[in-house]
C-alpha cells in the first residue's frame, strides 16, 4: 500500500481565527445572521423583566420567532448574494 506524500496539509495548519475569517469571506451573511440572532436573544433577555402582563411562554415564543426570522432573512440574502456573484457578476472570458 503506497501513500501519496504530495497532499497539501495547509488546511490542517490553519488556526481557528483564520479559518473563521476565511469562512466569513466566503459566506458573509452567516456571521451577520449569527450576530443578529445573538442580538435578538440579548434584547429578549433584557426585556424579560419589563414584559408587563405578558406570559413568559408568549414572550419566549415571540423572541424565538424574531430570532428565527432574522436568521432566515440573513440566509435568504446570503443565497441571493451568492447567486448574484456566481451568475451575474462573473467576469466575462
Amino acid at each position: 500500500m503506497s501513500t501519496n506524500t504530495d497532499i497539501s496539509l495547509s488546511s490542517y495548519d490553519e488556526d481557528q481565527g483564520s479559518k473563521l475569517i476565511r469562512k466569513a469571506k466566503e459566506a458573509p451573511f452567516v456571521p451577520i445572521g449569527m450576530a443578529g440572532f445573538a442580538a435578538i436573544v440579548a434584547y429578549g433577555l433584557y426585556k424579560l423583566k419589563n414584559r408587563g402582563n405578558t406570559k413568559m411562554s408568549i414572550h419566549l415564543i415571540h423572541m424565538r420567532v424574531a430570532a428565527q426570522g432574522f436568521v432566515v432573512g440573513a440566509m435568504t440574502l446570503g443565497m441571493g448574494y451568492s447567486m448574484y456573484k456566481e451568475f451575474w457578476a462573473k467576469p466575462k472570458p
